[in-house]
């Protein structure tokens, strides 16, 4: 075989293996393997009872049968005092006649355990002692059955009925023993038959149930199926319309979640669009501002110092502003790395706050908002004092631009035995209500005339949250237009 060849042939027996596999691990195939065991297992169980049933209670029958008429026999052998005279040609009839019936053999037994009958001819004057003949002297009955050999073993005690002198009462005195064994071939034989028979009806059911599973299995999977082709429309793009597989309760919450990914897909791709959309914008005007500026010196002559370097002040802060939003913007990609890890260290919150705040404070002074920092308690936590000093710089910061002239910014520190709770509290223009729930969304502003005098990049609020939320926080916002602003942090102390 050459090489080519055996490489195909391994790459075949791989592939197939694959697909067993796939084959073993899917739901429809489980369920066709729980209703066929569900099935073929209680059809042995009752097959195998039936046949252990019969059998026992033919067992039973014949035992029965035999017990009686030994006893009978039995009776005659006192009768015609057999014990004594073992020649009598009625009860050897008879005992032959017995023997033959049940293809099997009787041994009689005299008192001194000495053998005078025996049918087969063999143990004719032979002491016989076994267990069962010595139960049987004492007047017990004893039957064995040996299933293997295929023949019951049962002991009769000839019993002798005399009158006790003394007492005057009848008494029963065991002269001797009948020792028979009895053939089951013939039990054996219907036994086979019947099993014969119950095989072929299990062969049947299982034909029957084979077929039954695979149906069933396929009925129970395909409203699966149905939200399987489904999500391949969606994935394709043929589709991009929200399931409905209304089948089972298991199905409807599947489609429930798939749905409610759907949705989130669809405004992460309208995110993604505005966001794309914004940032070109963003990054447009800056440059547009430096080229008309440009264009305006290169167009005119001698351009009076003053003005030149006006227009030169002009344009650095435009660049000013192109690297604020890409700086910003590269924070952003970072944060959203679903492998940015934080690197956490003891911190102290206090001072961290008071630092933020002492920072702030010349960008306070120019419209004269007062800071004011409240901690109910010393807080220490395990955070990163990077990151989260960034988070709580932004929401300050916002709170600082969006304010009144001569208003103020309140932040509150306090802490519980597992979270460190940070407000910061506004006098500035506030929040509509219908807004509150875009105002983290990246470049969205709720007042874009405000926010084009004061400059910014529209990305401080969803940075500050994305940092939060890195460290397992929640942030809230509470708001009354034209009164105030409260943002809520809460942040776990480990």
């Amino acid at each position: 075989m050459s090489i080519g060849k055996r490489v195909e042939s391994i790459y075949r027996g791989s592939v197939s293996k694959i697909s067993g596999l796939r084959i073993m691990r899917s739901f429809r195939f489980r369920i066709f393997l729980m209703l066929l065991v569900v099935g073929i297992i209680p059809a042995v169980i009752v097959r195998t009872a039936i046949l252990s049933s019969y059998e026992d209670r033919a067992i039973s029958v014949r035992e029965s049968e035999v017990m009686n008429q030994l006893s009978i026999i039995a009776n005659h052998l006192i009768t015609y005092n057999y014990m004594g005279d073992p020649s009598n040609e009625a009860v050897n009839a008879e005992l032959e006649q017995m023997s033959n019936l049940y293809d099997g053999r009787i041994l009689i037994i005299g008192g001194n355990f000495k053998a005078i009958k025996d049918t087969n001819g063999v143990s004719m004057g032979k002491t016989i002692i076994s267990e069962e003949v010595i139960k049987c002297f004492k007047g017990q009955k004893v039957v064995n059955y040996d299933a293997k050999n295929g023949y019951i073993e049962m002991t009769t005690p000839i019993n002798e009925t005399i009158t006790d002198e003394e007492t005057g009462r009848d008494i029963d005195v065991v002269r001797g023993v009948m020792l028979t064994s009895v053939s089951t071939d013939t039990l054996a034989t219907t036994l086979k038959i019947l099993s014969r028979v119950a095989w072929t009806i299990d062969i049947v059911m299982m034909v029957i149930i084979f077929a039954l599973a695979m149906l069933f299995s396929r009925i129970l999977t395909k409203p699966f199926n149905k939200v399987t082709e489904a999500i391949s429309e969606v994935k394709e793009g043929f589709s991009t319309e929200a399931l409905s597989v209304p089948d089972y309760a298991e199905t409807e919450h599947i489609v429930e979640a798939f749905n409610m990914v759907l949705k989130r897909m669809r405004a992460l791709d309208e995110s993604r669009q505005e966001f794309v959309s914004n940032v070109s914008h963003e990054l447009k005007t800056p440059i547009t501002s430096m080229k008309i500026l440009a264009e305006s010196l290169m167009g005119s002559e001698d351009v009076p110092n003053e003005l030149y370097r006006e227009f030169m002040e002009d344009i650095v802060g435009e660049i000013d502003r192109e690297d604020k939003i890409i700086s910003d913007l590269l924070t952003l990609v970072k944060l959203d790395k679903t492998n940015t890890s934080i690197n956490p260290s003891q911190t102290n919150i206090n001072e961290m706050m008071e630092q933020i705040l002492k920072r702030l404070k010349p960008i306070a002074s120019l419209n004269n908002v007062e800071l004011i920092l409240e901690s109910e308690r010393e807080v220490v936590a395990n955070v990163d004092e990077v990151k989260l000093n960034l988070a709580f710089t932004n929401l300050i910061e916002n709170a600082i631009k969006y304010n009144k002239q001569d208003g103020s910014v309140h932040v509150a520190l306090d802490c519980d035995h597992q979270f460190f709770t940070v407000t910061v509290k506004d006098t500035g223009i506030g929040i509509p209500e219908e807004e509150i729930e875009h105002i983290f969304e990246r470049f969205y502003r709720v007042d874009k005339s405000h926010s084009r005098e004061i400059g910014g990049t529209g990305l401080g609020l969803s940075i500050a949250r994305n940092i939060i939320i890195m460290h397992r926080g929640t942030i809230s916002v509470e708001s009354t237009p034209g009164e105030y602003s409260v943002f809520t942090v809460k942040v776990p102390m480990l």
